[in-house]
């Protein structure tokens, strides 16, 4: 079972709680940082775009990728949401452990 750290961005703070706090309650996450503040340029149908964002950071584990990447298209209000994940070489054993334990 090894350990990912999830990208997403959202439009709002608001839509950025709501979904970091739903995936927390269900358990699909041990933590989820949001980090506001962004600037996104991006191309979307043929534009290039340019929106304020906030990024999740959200940890969790490859058991629960699937039902989270589930969950959080279903919450997202976004047609396309982005959704990364990477998974985590190294860290801290004991927070490695509290992220598994949380996501269980």
């Amino acid at each position: 079972m090894s350990i990912l750290v999830c990208f997403n961005t959202c439009p709002s703070l608001a839509c950025a709680e709501s979904i970091a706090s739903a995936l927390v309650e269900a358990r699909l996450a041990a933590c989820v940082n949001i980090v506001p503040g962004l600037t996104s340029i991006y191309r979307w149908q043929g534009k290039v775009e340019r929106e304020a964002e906030c990024l999740l950071i959200i940890k969790t584990h490859s058991e629960q990728f699937d039902a989270l990447r589930k969950r959080l298209a279903a919450l997202h209000p976004y047609e396309l949401p982005e959704l990364i994940a990477v998974q985590v070489a190294d860290g801290l054993p004991a927070y490695l452990d509290w992220v598994r334990a949380e996501t269980t």
